[in-house]
């Protein structure tokens, strides 16, 4: 039942609007809960500055020249949704909460390209480059991202803030103020530092939120 009601709600989230950058999408379809599962589609909102984590095929001009990740002001794009998974070696299962400590991979749901980190630098503050890369079959370490709950909460919860370290490099998923000239709607550079910061906080905001299964 989750995995086809997961289904209808991605298809209507893809089929809401095939423009990219520019806010048309519909309003996500949400179902509440209060735990984060393997499997929910979601946004993550960056708790400074309130943009949606966010990624388009277009390519990083310098660095990698991946797909890039930028965080983006309005709430309704269809960009900006990304699943949830397991690493590939993990045992976890669809519907199955995330415990703080845990790896997780986000994928992009529109370009079903994994986030992913390295050592190429920021293209705005040098920092470290935040892209999208691979797809459903190509998938490495450089898509591993730890969770970290701030507070003392064990178990990853709606609105709960987070910070998402990234496996190889050592990065925290980061943004700021910092804005690109050449990408429409105002979007801002998502990059990874090394040290805890408040721009390193981010929490889970629309989306579809799978139950958890075999919920006591």
């Amino acid at each position: 039942m989750a995995a086809s009601l997961l289904a209808l709600a991605v298809a209507l989230l893809l089929g809401a609007s095939s423009r990219v950058d520019n806010g048309a999408a519909a309003a996500p379809v949400t179902e509440e809960g209060l735990e984060i599962t393997y499997g929910s589609t979601l946004k993550l909102m960056h708790d400074k500055t309130k943009v949606r984590l966010h990624s388009h095929d277009v390519a990083y001009g310098s660095g990698s020249g991946q797909q890039s990740v930028t965080g983006f002001p309005q709430t309704d794009d269809s960009n900006s949704y990304w699943i949830v998974k397991p690493t590939l070696d993990s045992s976890a299962k669809q519907g199955d909460a995330i415990e703080t400590g845990s790896i997780v991979r986000l994928q992009h749901m529109r370009t079903r390209r994994w986030l992913h980190s390295h050592l190429h630098a920021s293209p705005l503050s040098g920092n470290l480059e935040v892209s999208c890369f691979g797809d459903d079959g190509q998938s490495d370490t450089g898509d591993y991202w730890m969770l970290e709950i701030e507070g003392k909460d064990k178990v990853w919860k709606r609105d709960q803030k987070v910070r998402l370290r990234h496996v190889d490099t050592g990065g925290y998923l980061h943004s700021h103020n910092k804005k690109y000239n050449r990408l429409g709607g105002g979007q801002q550079e998502v990059c990874g530092v090394r040290d805890k910061r408040a721009e390193n906080i981010w929490s889970t905001a629309e989306g579809v939120y799978l139950p958890v299964s075999g919920s006591k």
